[in-house]
């Protein structure tokens, strides 16, 4: 998880393409130099990344694991900064984490589906609360207090019949997040097969992606 806010840089709201583009830049740094991990979820402001259960790096040891995803997140998040977001940073970012034991399959894709399943709450909700700012006229207290109780049919409602907008028709990278794996590529050259990561905007809550995927958990 990580521990940056839109105080680093001027985000678009609700949701800010490339900024979410340099997380997943980020996530791609760390798993190139930690090939341990074998797929990378994230979504808004946090990621998390997952190992294999064989993994003996730095003797599993969780302080030593954590320690360096962070750092080499943060280096290639600072790094690739200017790519992706034409202003400076305001401040240094920082990012936190920390190390989950999930003992069975079950488990895991349990952690995963909650991950997945709060970045379609958040985003729902921000997706409205800013079309009531940015489109409605209203203050963000206003805002705030609107939707102060309101479902997901309710945000939806809104949304739809008050500015005309299908939350379904969002890009799928921002109700869904972004699943990072590798995957077997040609080389266009050589034509030997090389890993390479892909970057995925998909559902991982229902058994479709797994099914499709039987080695993927090793």
């Amino acid at each position: 998880s990580s521990g940056i806010n839109a105080e680093y840089g001027d985000f678009t709201k609700p949701n800010d393409k490339n900024a979410l583009d340099l997380m997943n830049c980020a996530a791609k740094g760390v798993m190139t130099e930690l090939s341990d991990i074998f797929l990378a979820y994230g979504q808004s402001d946090e990621f998390s990344f997952v190992f294999k259960r064989t993994s003996t790096l730095y003797g599993r040891r969780a302080s030593k694991i954590i320690s360096t995803v962070c750092s080499t997140f943060t280096s290639h998040y600072v790094f690739h900064w200017p790519i992706f977001c034409s202003q400076p940073l305001k401040y240094p970012p920082s990012f936190d984490g920390r190390v989950v034991l999930y003992p069975v399959e079950k488990d895991l894709r349990n952690y995963l589906s909650w991950r997945q399943a709060d970045c379609h709450v958040n985003n729902l909700y921000n997706t409205c609360f800013w079309t009531l700012v940015q489109r409605g006229g209203l203050t963000t207290t206003e805002a705030e207090k609107r939707l102060n109780g309101s479902f997901s049919a309710d945000k939806n409602e809104i949304m739809f019949t008050e500015f005309g907008l299908n939350y379904n028709d969002e890009p799928e990278v921002y109700r869904k997040g972004s699943t990072i794996l590798w995957k077997q590529a040609e080389d266009e050259q050589t034509k030997r097969k090389r890993r390479v990561l892909e970057v995925r905007h998909c559902d991982i809550i229902g058994d479709l992606f797994w099914e499709e995927r039987p080695d993927l958990i090793v």
